[in-house]
């Protein structure tokens, strides 16, 4: 019993606890029949709460017996993947991977099994809070550690990357099987983004489709959170907001602090996915402030393939499309480059008219709205569409019917139309400035006159506040004159017979064309920071000329009767009396959209 007693004082402190024999050992017995010991060890590692030291012990241990690891032990590796390494102390963590290198280069039938154990991390981990006596499921959105926990899951996956080339194969299916609900947090789903954008860094072969993925999950929320239903959300936060106030002194009562948070529980998922979005699209383009030419290019090729398979034929999305907005920002080649894509769709016969009429709208919208567009791009843009147009007018007139009003026949060109009214309301200033002459002579050189007479009436279809904004614009300067078509439009009603709750019913159509201006004021507060300086708002006209008084409208109708029968008119004109209230009250051709204020935040940075 003596040297028992000597070799147990003279030998070091035991650490751990461990039944059975080793790994090696047990599936020698495994292989025998004898299951009682390996049993044993699945029990074992399936322990979450063992010491660092048991745990390499075990890892060393599978690593040495990995080639024996084949899929009848596939119970066995499951329950190792499942254990809990990330977070864990940086032996325990290197010593993990040193065994999922092992494992995938040795039997890569467990390549799959390994990649959703990585993938599971990229979200922060449940946790159960007790809330009025019920267990509610959460994220842990307050773990300190989450930036730690995230790089080690990727530095698994580009483990993994490095011992098998075909990693990318498999591991796409796997981020779209794990891509959280739409209805999580927004930290959740932000989390999740932000580590897909990730694994495009040191994966490159999938970022299209990692692109498609993310832009598809954002265009759902963006569609499901229509802007009437953001702006009634914001208004009523802030009339709640004010409320407040009156229940503070007076003396101590002060404004409330400018939020960053939507009020809209779907917009601020959004918000969140698009500030992730483009805090990746500028760390890819801008390295040291300057841009990296080759990679902004190659994301900009990805991004336009995603516009073109999701975006585009998306109707009414009010957000996702500000990602090649902001892109475009970087450099006027990618901007002019997305500007000729649109061409090219708007004028290619063998597309669907309906992609044709989007792309229109993407056109106009991107001429009016983009303040880093500079004045030639615009007249070039312009001598562009305006031949297109005059060009469509002469086939209708040199053929055998004569041409008439039809939406389903005729919607490309009304698109391009309407694209043209609605650059010009935004550039007519920026056109006229400066050599008031030559602004004039160029506006006159695009024979706009010809298009709003035409059989085709272009005026009959385009929104009417778009008709009555461009109206009062080109009347004042002389260039058209609408008002007469406009009002001979009015008493023309466009009947359709169709109704929604069912049966038949005669309603007047005031957007034939179903069209919409995709860069829209843009409503998302954190991620609009960095829309706000590119973005050119609506300036509101307060010229009296466009708003004549009552006396004059007769004089105006008369006038234009002259001009169009070839006599010159005599004074400047005014505006009929069914336009009069729709200008008063809309203010402008942008009231399909209220301007937003100026949103705060900063973006989340990889």
């Amino acid at each position: 019993m003596e040297p028992e007693a000597r070799d147990f004082l003279n030998a070091a402190p035991v650490k751990t606890v461990r039944f059975g024999g080793s790994v090696a050992e047990t599936l020698a017995k495994y292989k025998q029949g004898d299951l009682s010991d390996y049993e044993l060890l699945r029990h074992q590692l399936a322990d979450g709460g063992m010491k660092d030291a048991q745990i390499i012990r075990w890892l060393q241990e599978l690593r040495g017996s990995v080639t024996q690891l084949t899929k009848d032990h596939d119970q066995l590796i499951h329950t190792v993947l499942r254990f809990p390494w990330v977070g864990r102390s940086q032996p325990v963590v290197e010593e993990y991977l040193s065994f999922l290198g092992n494992l995938v280069s040795a039997q890569t039938v467990y390549l799959v099994a390994c990649l959703q154990m990585a993938v599971s991390y990229f979200t922060p981990k449940r946790v159960t809070i007790s809330a009025g006596g019920v267990d509610v499921s959460d994220s842990d959105d307050e773990d300190e550690n989450l930036p730690r926990n995230f790089n080690q899951c990727h530095q698994a996956l580009q483990l993994i990357t490095r011992y098998v080339p075909s990693t990318s194969l498999f591991l796409m299916p796997i981020l779209k099987d794990n891509f959280p609900f739409i209805q999580k947090s927004s930290r959740t789903l932000e989390c999740y983004t932000h580590n897909l954008l990730r694994v495009t860094v040191y994966i490159p072969s999938i970022r299209r489709d990692v692109l498609e993925l993310i832009i598809g999950k954002m265009l759902r929320l963006d569609v499901s959170a229509s802007r009437s239903d953001i702006e009634e959300a914001e208004e009523n936060a802030e009339e709640q907001t004010e409320e407040g106030l009156f229940d503070m002194d007076e003396d101590i009562a002060a404004p409330p602090p400018q939020t960053a948070v939507m009020a809209h529980p779907v917009a601020e998922r959004l918000d969140a996915l698009m500030t992730v979005l483009m805090a990746y699209v500028k760390d890819i383009c801008l390295f040291n402030g300057s841009l990296h030419v080759e990679r902004t290019k190659d994301l900009y090729r990805d991004l336009l393939c995603v516009f073109d398979k999701l975006i585009l034929p998306t109707h009414a999305s009010c957000h996702v499309q500000f990602v090649l907005f902001y892109l475009c920002s970087f450099r006027l080649a990618l901007a002019e480059a997305f500007l000729d894509h649109q061409w090219k769709l708007l004028q290619s016969p063998s597309q669907p008219a309906v992609l044709r009429q989007a792309a229109a709208g993407y056109l106009g919208s991107f001429l009016a709205r983009a303040k880093f567009i500079p004045l030639p791009t615009v007249r070039a843009c312009l001598d562009l569409l305006l031949p297109w147009i005059h060009g469509y007018i002469d086939g209708q007139d040199s053929g055998s019917r004569q041409a008439y009003c039809d939406i389903r026949l005729h919607g490309p060109f009304y698109s391009a139309c309407q694209a043209v009214f609605y650059t010009l309301i935004f550039r007519h200033r920026a056109m006229l400035e400066g050599n008031m002459k030559k602004g004039l002579e160029y506006l006159q050189s695009l024979n706009l006159q010809r298009v709003v007479t035409c059989q085709l009436n272009p005026l009959k279809v385009c929104l009417p506040a778009v008709t009555s904004m461009f109206a009062a614009i080109t009347r004042k300067y002389q260039v058209v004159f609408c008002y007469t078509i406009i009002e001979r439009n009015n008493r023309q009603v466009l009947p359709v017979v169709r109704s929604s709750t069912g049966g038949d019913c005669v309603t007047t159509v005031t957007n034939p064309l179903d069209s919409f201006f995709p860069f829209d004021p843009y409503l998302l507060k954190r991620s609009g920071q960095l829309i706000e300086p590119l973005y050119q708002v609506w300036e509101e006209l307060a010229d009296p000329e466009l708003f004549p008084t009552k006396a004059a409208r007769q004089v105006s109708q008369d006038e234009e009767d002259d001009f169009l029968c070839g006599e010159t008119p005599k004074t400047d004109g005014m505006t009929p009396s069914s336009y009069d209230s729709t200008l008063h009250g809309v203010g402008s051709p942008l009231s399909l959209s209220r301007e937003p204020s100026s949103p705060t935040s900063c973006p989340v940075l990889f």
